[in-house]
């Protein structure tokens, strides 16, 4: 199969799906952190008049081009309709205009501000959408738009067609997954790739995300159309109520970071959104806001009502920009210094802006979170994870200080204490689950593991959400669980319960060899099992993974190590 191509598939009345796929990992952004491909979906509507909703970015530009011609007509495309705009998509949007120089741009107010510097200089005719505006096709086809903004994508646009009833949404409701599938058939199995897409891109949002819902579901949709993955028919309601739910569970979190960010080229943009998905896994808020399109007020609210706060700066011509000051100027006149903060961005040369950022927050009496992250030029996949623990790190330690300033309880014989002391006398195996994935490896000291079936002979492991290890735990991975002996543990036991620093090699001292499926095995352990994740389901605060035994090993004689617990409220 080539690792690029063009799906084309007739969707419904004059409406045809060009799908741009490929099997591989597109580019290291924390999206694509699953690795199971991507598509980026465009439409062609061919009423009186022809309209192409959405582009793929410059990876698929040529065989997309291609694609079109050989369908189409692009001598008569009257509209191109973008959902949003970055430069990604520009190098595909010139190569259009050069065969269709007739086009008129239709996108929000936002998205027209950027084309300027996206099309260097060759911007197109534009018609700028405002609300209850629609664009009339001709043969029924009179389109509607909604615009959606958020701060990661303050010029994002939906379009609706009555007459199909199909809804693009380009980043809502999307997914990174490549497949031959176009509709989502057999829907439950995308949910986790909807879910981790969700918590990547959308998380930090919940109150515009949501509002923008609420636009969205005043529209009769049969089918909803986004940007990347399956188009979604059949599992419409169920992704609807997904959505409704994880927005809930983001906005009555009662700790909140404010996450404030500028980015020159995008780098900046993406250390911002792998902090930020580290520091929802761990249970905290979080309210992303560009500050190059964010208000004054709302920073002034965002950091009145937040525990902690992250500001993330390129480095431009020796300085912060200019948006970043300003937020600043307000951060400072509005955080009590008694909040923690942090400091992060990526720079060409020698990052003056950071150590800008970080001498006025120090001047100001703030505690440090975290040690500034430093990133030149665009991060690797091990920058992201660092990141991302970095993110998990700064809401513990929030989670931790608002814990001792609550008062203690006086009824230590409560129900609650009571029930708890019967729930820790649950006894579980000592395992460590260890995991790689390319360069990038995990592990954890577990012991609420059991044996869950025969045939497959199958497991379930219970994995904390804000554990480091659990964004290597997806469906499909495979993991080595480790079973220590009784009386041969404490060496690895007093290893893996130590904190390790974000990045920090965990098995540094530690003698392993890989199994077959690419994991460490520890040489110490009284026994192993080879795995691979068959699914996961949410439990609270932790997810509960069951998992298909592929191989193992007794290694040495002894009895397994067993944990024995005071509480069931702590491990």
């Amino acid at each position: 199969m080539a690792p690029k191509d063009v799906q084309v598939f007739p969707l419904a009345q004059d409406t045809t799906a060009l799908r741009a796929r490929t099997w591989e990992r597109l580019k290291f952004e924390v999206e694509y952190g699953r690795q199971r491909g991507a598509t980026a979906n465009a439409f062609w509507i061919a009423g009186d008049l022809r309209a192409l909703v959405d582009l793929p970015g410059e990876s698929f530009t040529d065989i997309f081009l291609e694609a079109l011609r050989a369908r189409f007509d692009l001598t008569q495309l009257d509209y191109l309709i973008l959902g949003h705009v970055n430069a990604n998509r520009g190098a595909t949007l010139r190569a259009l205009l050069e065969l269709a120089p007739q086009l008129t741009v239709v996108c929000s107010n936002p998205a027209a501000l950027n084309l300027e510097k996206i099309c260097e200089g060759q911007v197109p005719p534009l018609k700028i959408i405002k609300t209850e505006e629609t664009l009339e096709l001709g043969r029924g086809h009179c389109l509607e738009f909604i615009p959606a903004p958020n701060p990661r994508f303050p010029d994002l646009l939906c379009t609706y067609d009555p007459l199909t009833q199909i809804l693009f949404t380009d980043k809502l409701f999307g997914a990174h997954v490549c497949g031959d599938q176009v509709l989502d058939e057999g829907w439950t199995v995308y949910q986790e790739d909807r879910r981790y897409y969700f918590d990547c891109l959308l998380a930090p949002t919940p109150q515009q995300v949501l509002s923008a819902l609420e636009k969205l579901n005043l529209k009769p949709a049969r089918l909803y159309a986004p940007g990347h993955g399956p188009l979604i028919r059949y599992g419409l309601q169920a992704v609807k109520q997904a959505y409704a739910h994880w927005l809930e569970q983001q906005s009555r979190r009662d700790l909140r970071v404010a996450l404030i960010y500028a980015s020159a080229y995008g780098n900046t943009a993406t250390l911002a959104q792998a902090i930020a998905l580290g520091v929802t896994k761990a249970g905290v808020a979080v309210e992303a806001l560009n500050a190059e399109t964010a208000s004054a007020e709302e920073i002034k609210q965002a950091i009145r009502h937040c525990a902690g706060f992250i500001f993330g700066s390129p480095t431009l011509g020796g300085h912060a920009p200019t948006p970043i000051q300003t937020a600043l100027g307000i951060t400072l006149a509005e955080a009590e210094p008694r909040k923690l903060c942090g400091v992060f961005g990526s720079f060409g040369w020698s990052g003056e802006a950071l150590d800008y950022l970080e001498a006025k927050f120090r001047d100001g009496g703030y505690r440090f979170g975290f040690e500034t992250l430093r990133v030149k030029f665009a991060p690797t996949p091990q920058i992201l994870k660092i990141c991302e623990e970095t993110g998990t790190d700064f809401a513990q330690a929030l989670k931790k200080a608002q814990r001792a300033s609550q008062p203690k309880s006086s009824v230590s014989e409560s129900q609650s204490a009571r029930a708890e002391q019967a729930l820790g006398r649950l006894v579980g195996s000592l395992c460590i689950v260890t995991t790689r994935q390319d360069d990038i490896q995990g592990a954890m000291l577990a012991s609420w593991v059991s044996q869950a079936t025969f045939t497959p002979p199958g497991l379930t492991v219970a994995v904390a959400k804000e554990r480091a290890i659990e964004s290597l735990l997806y469906v499909g991975q495979p993991f080595v669980l480790n079973i220590l002996g009784e009386g041969q543990c404490q060496t690895l036991m007093k290893h893996f319960l130590k904190p390790f620093q974000p990045g920090e090699d965990r098995f540094q001292g530690v003698e392993t060899q890989p199994a077959p499926n690419g994991a460490p095995i520890l040489q110490a352990a009284l026994a192993y099992l080879e795995c691979r994740v068959e699914s996961r389901l949410e439990c609270g605060d932790h997810w509960l993974l069951y998992a298909v035994v592929q191989g193992g090993q007794v290694l040495r004689d002894g009895l397994t190590a067993i944990h024995h617990r005071k509480t069931g409220a702590y491990y």
